[in-house]
This record gives C-alpha cells, structure tokens and sequence, in this order.
C-alpha cells in the first residue's frame, strides 16, 4: 500500500479532516493539492492553505496551494488545471469542503440554506465533474465524498431539514456517478464517521471544547480514506463506508488510539444507521 506519486485533489484541506487525509497521503510522498478558501488567518478557525502546505511538505509529500471557491465553476476549473500542470494529472478527488448549520426550517435563512446547498452538493458535483476526465487517465483512480451513507430515517431530518438534505447530496453524487462511471473504472465512494471528530466544525458550531473531548481524531478518517484509496478502484466503488468498521476489516484492533480523552464517553455522529454494529470489542464508553 503506497500513494508514492500519486496526486490527491482535496477541497477544505487547510484544517480537520481534509488537512489530516492530506498528511497521511504525504507520508507515503504524495503530491497534494490543497483547495480551500482560507489564504489568511482566520480569527477563530485554524490554518491557511499555506500552512497546511508547509506541513504537508514537513510530512514528505509535495504540495500546491491555490485558492478556490467550490461554489464558483471557473474557480475549480483553474485549480484543476493548475494541479494538472504542476504534477502531470490527478488520480485521487477528495470532496472534503463543507457547509453546516443545524437549524428547522423556519430558522434557517435562504442564504445559508444556498450556502449549504452550494458547498456541499453543487460543489461535490462540479469538483468531480471537473476531474473525472483526468480521473479517467490515472491508473487506480478514486473520489471520495465526506458524505453520509443514505439513511432516509425521519429523525435524521426532522430538526435539519436543509443540512441533511446538503449533505445527502454529496451522497447522491457517490450513488449515480459510481454507476454512471463503473466502465471507466473510477471508484466512487463516500466515507463518514461513527462518532464526532475533533475539528472546528465540533468545537464551534456544535458542541465546544469540551464537547472535543468526546471525539475521536481526525487521523481516523484519514487512515479509513489511506485504505480506500489504497483499493482497487475496479472493484471498490459505490460503498457508503463508517470509519471504524472499515479500518477493522483492514486489520486495526486499536481504536483508543484515535480518542480525544480515553476518560470520556465518545459523541455519536449523525446519520449513522441504527444497524450498524460497533466492531467486535469497540465501546463508544470511557476507556476503563
């Protein structure tokens, strides 16, 4: 398993789980593209696109920072062609980038409800469509969707409507594109994590700091994508995986590596299925 030279495409690598996936990619010496928005510093989110090259360089990979808007067309075709230039072509799509605001209906304002629809879902679809055609020239080709497996459970909608419905855009994506795609042999998939995992997203629009110590790291998703991307493509596509059933059917035992603080119980995700077991010896409980 080696992602060597391979070029990765990931939008909202500058921090979380984009920027984790990203150096785990670098360890094996990767070039990494990191499209995001973030060129300064922001005052409560961390990283730039800058910084997260630096580390990404750091790790052993090659990276290539550009600016780009996921809602903007003209912003993804450039940096696709940039990253085209730069390394020869792209075999790995991560659609990371994301918009979240849980909110009902009557409180969700028509701006954020586009915001939400224009990242997640417009642009998981334009990001894609833009690299499927050098996708079709790489030789294990893979896109990832930060997306939910497709659960139609009322609850999972009832207190957000138009979240949940961004977000199961993304997997829509991955349902019809991995079928529209299957001859080409471009593996789509989508990834999604069992518990809440430590990003800024948790800490400031969810659950606080002390709501990050009940997640698990960023470096289980990443891990859980290294063994995706790892696969083969021809035979790997149109699945909705969780982190840490995936990750137990390649071999990984220990999950408390991933824990936040071992002395504190782990925060369900949502939208994960009700019958979706826990591998055989993972508790979701303290550590004791």
């Amino acid at each position: 398993m080696s992602l060597a030279g391979k070029t990765l495409f990931i939008t909202g690598a500058s921090r979380g789980i984009g920027l984790a996936i990203a150096l785990r990619a670098a360890r094996d010496g990767a070039n990494i593209v990191i499209a995001a928005k973030t060129a300064e510093p922001h005052k409560k989110l961390p990283g730039t696109i800058y910084s997260a090259a630096e580390a990404v360089e750091k790790a052993g990979g090659k990276a290539l920072p550009l600016v780009v808007d996921v809602r903007e067309p003209d912003s993804i075709s450039a940096a696709v062609a940039q990253a085209v230039e730069r390394f020869g072509g792209v075999d790995i799509c991560v659609n990371n980038a994301s918009a979240i605001q849980l909110t009902g209906t009557l409180q969700t304002e028509v701006r954020r409800y586009d915001l939400m629809h224009q990242v997640n879902t417009r642009g998981t679809f334009l990001v894609s469509r833009a690299c499927i055609p050098h996708l079709k020239r790489a030789s294990n080709p893979h896109v990832l969707n930060l997306s939910p497996p497709l659960d139609m459970s009322p609850r999972w909608f009832a207190g957000h409507v138009a979240y949940t419905m961004a977000k199961y855009g993304m997997s829509m994506c991955v349902l019809g594109m991995a079928e529209e795609f299957r001859d080409d042999g471009i593996a789509f998939n989508a990834l999604w994590p069992r518990t809440g995992i430590a990003t800024a997203a948790i800490e400031f629009a969810l659950a606080g700091e002390e709501g990050m110590r009940h997640c698990r790291t960023p470096e289980i998703m990443a891990d859980a994508a290294y063994a995706i991307f790892n696969a083969p493509a021809r035979e790997c596509t149109g699945h909705f995986f969780i982190d840490d059933v995936l990750l137990y059917e390649t071999g990984v035992r220990d999950f408390d590596k991933y824990r936040v603080d071992p002395t504190k119980s782990l925060m369900p995700d949502f939208f994960v299925p009700e019958n979706t077991p826990l591998p055989p010896g993972v508790s979701l409980g303290p550590k004791t």
